[in-house]
């Protein structure tokens, strides 16, 4: 197979004007994890650690004695593609990849980076990544003895055939156990042999200033090393519905997808997935999977090929500030229950719209992101109990987690934060069912295109439907919630809005003088 050109991209996901997806899917060690290596050759017994290393309490003066044991299990990942893969996808491999679909939550500035991915190289005219040979390269890493290997979604997605490069120079077939496109992870198997030499996935995450060394198969260079450090942690930058990445400075550039991030003991801690470049080359911001994350996917793929995802049936949304004034809350935290499907375990739990989920089995949750991510981290069928506050008062349910279903339903999806603003009831407002709009709730009939309420997306034709958990019906019901919320000392009362479009959001209104 012909191996595409070093210039080239090797996902559809990558744009030279913003964020670039590049490197790799984190993998669980599965039973290797803690466990001391196997007898293996003997050139690569004293290659790889057979336990971790003594982490000094400063930087080394040389990384060398890192990476001279775990070298040997870093691979290059060379793919040949089908004719399903097209060369023109805007958002990467086999469209709903689950990555970088929804340009609305990537920032402003990286949107056409997106767009352009595929398009055109760095350099603006190179020849796309699957044209030509309709090849892609990347990078992996060995996880057992008998030959797993990880790597990104976005590497092999729509591959014909697969090939491992070696540290020693052999290349080997391979083929694709199961992968996951909504965290980019895929898990490989090498076809023949045994004995390989493998790396081990860290036991704690890295802090933030941790050194980092990462090696890969940057524009087709294999066997390249970088090092830097942790520059920040739980970063979401829009690229799937599970966002958790570390952020690096390592220099990582286009062919280092799936490739390892190692901390000081030699141990996985990352895999190295995303760049934000303005040229589409390094410029010192990288992302890379949680091991913890990989670990989790890699399980189920080893076992079932596919990974099965919890399903609560909430749609959800951020506190913000203002919607916890809203709320009597001390602290913007948590996720706001906007419905509870109908049916779902959400639902046959007793939650309800207006819950604030708080804790997750006790463990504190700090946003509707870090929710969705908790139970999507947990398998069908669990038992979760769930702390949240309901009109000020806590309680707590204990729910049984289903399936995700398979039409894209998410398991607590995230609204559109563009409409948690302050707005003001600057409104013109009629019962709904006077004007035709909905039997229930009061209606915005005119809106006031100056004012506050117009600037944070309330449109003529949406209804309200509840305001301060009290549903309403005319507009005398939501003055009346208004002043029973300034009367008990609340800075803000939640609305509960319903689009014309038929969503419905929560969102919470500023209380002054004029609110009325």
């Amino acid at each position: 197979m012909t191996e595409t050109s070093p210039q080239t991209p090797i996902s559809g996901r990558t744009s030279r004007r913003a964020l670039a997806f590049l490197a790799g899917a984190a993998l669980i060690v599965g039973g290797a994890l803690g466990t001391t290596l196997p007898s293996v050759t003997p050139a690569y017994a004293q290659a790889l650690p057979k336990t971790p290393i003594e982490a000094p309490e400063h930087p080394p003066g040389s990384f060398a004695g890192i990476v001279n044991k775990v070298k040997p299990g870093v691979v290059s990942v060379k793919v040949k593609l089908d004719d399903s893969a097209s060369s023109d996808d805007e958002d990467g491999p086999g469209q709903g990849s689950g990555q970088g679909q929804n340009l609305q939550n990537v920032p402003p500035q990286l949107r056409e980076f997106f767009r352009r991915f595929g398009q055109n190289g760095p350099g603006g005219g190179q020849p796309q990544q699957r044209q030509g040979s309709r090849g892609a390269v990347g990078s992996g890493f060995i996880i057992s003895a008998d030959g797993y290997v990880v790597t990104n979604n976005h590497v092999v997605d729509h591959a014909k055939t697969v090939q491992v490069t070696l540290d020693d120079g052999r290349t080997l077939d391979a083929k694709v156990i199961g992968k996951d496109a909504k965290t980019d992870v895929a898990l490989l198997k090498i076809n023949e042999g045994s004995n390989f030499p493998y790396v081990q996935f860290g036991k704690t995450a890295p802090q933030v200033g941790d050194w980092v060394v990462a090696i890969g198969n940057p524009f087709g260079l294999g066997g390249t090393v970088t090092a830097g450090i942790v520059s920040a942690r739980g970063r979401d930058i829009g690229a799937g519905p599970y966002d958790d990445f570390l952020q690096i400075d390592a220099p990582i550039n286009k062919g280092n997808s799936g490739g390892p991030t190692f901390n000081v003991n030699g141990e996985v801690v990352g895999v190295n997935t995303a760049i934000a470049s303005p040229s589409g080359g390094s410029v010192g911001l990288a992302f890379a999977i949680p091991a913890e994350t990989v670990q989790a996917v890699v399980d189920q793929l080893r076992t079932d090929g596919k990974v099965a995802r919890g399903y609560l049936g909430v749609q959800i949304q951020p506190v913000t500030q203002d919607i916890a004034d809203g709320l009597g809350l001390d602290k913007a935290k948590g996720a706001l229950v906007d419905h509870a499907e109908s049916g779902t375990p959400a639902a046959k739990a007793g939650l309800k719209a207006g819950d604030v989920i708080e804790k997750v089995n006790g463990d504190t949750v700090d946003s509707a992101r870090e929710l969705s991510r908790r139970i999507a981290g947990m398998k069908p069928g669990a038992k979760v109990e769930l702390s949240y506050l309901r009109g000020g008062k806590a309680d707590t349910a204990t729910v049984t987690l289903g399936a995700m279903p398979t039409d894209g339903t998410k398991v607590a999806t995230r609204e559109d934060d563009s409409g948690n603003g302050q707005p003001r009831l600057g409104l013109n407002l009629a019962p709904a069912a006077d004007v035709g709009l909905s039997e229930q709730g009061v209606a915005v009939v005119q809106v006031d295109p100056d004012g506050p309420a117009a600037a944070k997306g309330i449109e003529a034709g949406d209804v309200i439907l509840d305001v301060g958990g009290q549903s309403v019906t005319r507009p005398a019901d939501v003055a009346a919630q208004i002043r029973a919320a300034e009367a008990s000392g609340r800075k803000a009362v939640l609305m509960r809005v319903k689009s014309s479009k038929g969503q419905t959001r929560f969102v919470a209104v500023s209380l002054s003088k004029n609110a009325g």
